[in-house]
């Protein structure tokens, strides 16, 4: 009995420690709150993440160009007669410039000309005083004539003496030297002669006269001031602008193709001067002069072409673009510049099938001497090797295809053909302008 007593009382507790503090139950409810709190910021997450990724995924998948056709522009392979230029920098020379100093002393009694005025060669420029240059002359004939006289007396006594040496009434030796005299006279009017000469040119040289056709510059010195055949300044820059030159170089690796065009056609090679945008057109020329050495320095031979200049175009001391015309080369293919795209394995272009998707095709294209893609003056590219005429060529809008890519076409390929598209540039390089050599 007393273990059935022992079974059914209750089991004493262990006496919890002192410094276990006791926590009532009633205050663990933030417990609950705080876990509420976590769930319903998880659902929001996803619920507000969920369309942003979609809306990015979808962008993206949109960038591929998937989902519909491509919007491109086309272009044409054309087949024409494509000129091949070598390009260079050059600068304009006038082809004579003269300063036109004094060349006898003076004051400046007259400036006869105006600034930027073009002149004739021998019209006055400048006056000198010309008083005392107009009496040297004067004195200088007048010396002439004195000694004239004195010529003529001589001469006349000589025939004098000339009959009586033969009738023995003078000796030989009296003869003698009247014969001398009169050759001293001789000399001395002949001195005089040349004096008076000098004179008058001087005095011709106080009317200033211009020595070549050209265009005056800016006055040097002003009327009044005294100049002299020893001042260095001048008076006034004269240059010639009918003709003009352009003196520009190439890379000495162009000089061997220069002397075979040159052979073959026996002419001089036409030069086109073109503006600072490599565009414009400012006037044609011919080839007259390859310099007789190549600068070691640079590795470049300089040129020098001539040009009419009708229009004044070309202006003494301008950077001009020189495209020097070395052949055109017939029945070329070329494509807008920027048909042309570079990848891990050279240049190449999105060719149009007939089932409007494109194809990656390998190009060759013609390039310059430093490796660039060589364009003509109207952005084209001349191709070697890759395609053929008729060919459609995506123009603008590359970046967003890859090989088989549905495309449409924004624009007839007739107006977006060869060097007339419209397009912007491409995201893969094409399209930038290289320069206007084809070579």
């Amino acid at each position: 009995m007393a273990n059935y007593i022992d079974i059914l009382e209750p089991t004493p507790q262990k006496s919890r420690p002192a410094s276990q503090p006791i926590v009532p139950k009633k205050n663990r409810w933030y417990l609950w709150v705080i876990a509420l709190v976590c769930v319903l910021g998880a659902i929001w997450l996803v619920t507000h993440r969920g369309p942003a990724g979609s809306d990015a995924a979808a962008g993206k998948t949109a960038g591929r160009g998937a989902g519909g056709p491509v919007p491109v522009v086309a272009g044409t392979v054309q087949q024409k007669d494509v000129p091949i230029y070598l390009e260079g920098i050059g600068t304009i020379q006038a082809l004579n410039t003269v300063t036109v100093r004094a060349r006898v002393d003076g004051q400046l009694e007259k400036v006869a000309f105006t600034e930027g005025q073009d002149v004739k060669a021998g019209d006055v420029l400048a006056i000198i005083d010309q008083a005392p240059y107009k009496a040297a002359v004067e004195q200088a004939q007048a010396k002439q004539n004195q000694d004239q006289a004195q010529l003529s007396n001589a001469k006349l006594d000589l025939d004098r003496y000339t009959d009586l040496v033969g009738k023995k009434v003078i000796s030989s030796q009296q003869f003698d030297t009247q014969k001398a005299l009169v050759a001293q006279y001789d000399a001395t009017v002949r001195n005089d002669a040349a004096a008076v000469e000098s004179a008058r040119v001087n005095l011709n040289y106080t009317t200033i006269v211009s020595p070549i056709d050209g265009r005056t510059g800016i006055r040097l010195v002003d009327q009044g001031n005294i100049v002299h055949a020893s001042d260095q300044t001048g008076l006034v820059v004269i240059t010639q602008l009918h003709p003009i030159s352009l003196v520009f170089t190439l890379p000495e690796q162009s000089l061997n193709d220069i002397h075979k065009e040159m052979a073959a056609s026996g002419q001089e090679l036409d030069v086109l001067a073109m503006g600072r945008d490599n565009k414009t057109k400012l006037d044609a020329g011919k080839l007259s002069v390859i310099d007789n050495q190549i600068d070691t320095t640079t590795g470049t031979i300089k040129l020098k072409a001539t040009f009419d200049n009708e229009d004044l175009q070309l202006w003494p001391g301008q950077f001009i673009n020189a495209h020097l015309l070395l052949t055109t080369r017939k029945a070329g293919l070329v494509v807008p510049a920027s048909v042309i795209q570079h990848g891990p394995n050279g240049t190449y272009a999105f060719v149009i099938q007939d089932d409007q998707t494109v194809q990656i095709r390998p190009v060759k294209v013609v390039r310059k001497e430093n490796g660039e893609i060589a364009q003509s003056d109207t952005g084209e590219a001349l191709i070697e090797d890759g395609l053929a005429a008729g060919e459609k060529v995506v123009v603008d809008g590359q970046y967003k295809l890859q090989a088989g890519s549905k495309i449409s076409i924004n624009q007839p390929a007739a107006a977006a053909g060869a060097g007339g598209h419209p397009g912007g540039h491409s995201g893969q390089g094409g399209g930038h302008r290289q320069g206007s050599e084809l070579k």
